[in-house]
């Protein structure tokens, strides 16, 4: 697990004007300026390739939806910010939450909802992570944040504008991934 402590990398309100933060000078714009006009929002979109259960995500504080064990890239939510001009060292913050069981037994009470006190025991034993990535160069077009879950908590972003069954999908790799039985030191 990558538990990055500090606060989110992206975009905030401040006395009317549109303010990008930038912590540590991660995003590369070297603290805190106002940038009307300078940033673009783009979908959230995630791809679940382990089996565990992305039970929800966000990425700079954008949230993604909920992914099953080895899914992913239907839903888009919206949406994220980011800087209209990609510039070297650009890096953001995802955060998100695993089942470990998901297919785990959970009570159902007489009218087949799930029992509360079943539901909060299963969920004692979620995970939460979070890690900084690089974003990837963009170009003039930002078609959609693409966040990979992929084994041993590692997490790739992608900015293509290709979807995962288009042949030029430059991500392709992620799909063939399989989980191990002992993860590489971090």
């Amino acid at each position: 697990m990558n538990d990055v402590a500090g606060p989110n990398i992206g975009p905030h309100q401040g006395g009317g004007k549109q303010v990008y933060c930038s912590a540590l000078g991660l995003v590369g714009l070297g603290g805190c300026h106002a940038v009307p006009d300078k940033v673009v929002s783009a979908p959230v979109k995630g791809f679940n390739h382990t089996p565990a259960e992305i039970m929800r995500f966000s990425i700079n504080g954008a949230g993604g939806a909920r992914i099953p064990p080895n899914q992913g890239g239907g839903n888009e939510i919206c949406c994220s910010e980011l800087p209209k001009q990609w510039s070297p060292g650009l890096k953001a913050i995802v955060e998100w939450d695993k089942d470990l069981d998901p297919y785990g037994a959970v009570k159902r009470d007489k009218h087949g909802q799930i029992d509360k006190k079943a539901y909060v025991s299963h969920s004692a034993g979620f995970s939460h992570h979070s890690t900084t990535v690089e974003i990837p160069k963009y170009a003039k077009e930002l078609c959609a944040l693409q966040v990979h879950f992929l084994p041993c908590d590692q997490v790739r972003v992608s900015t293509t504008c290709f979807s995962y069954s288009h042949p030029d999908y430059p991500d392709k790799a992620y799909f063939q991934v399989q989980e191990s039985k002992t993860c590489p030191a971090l």
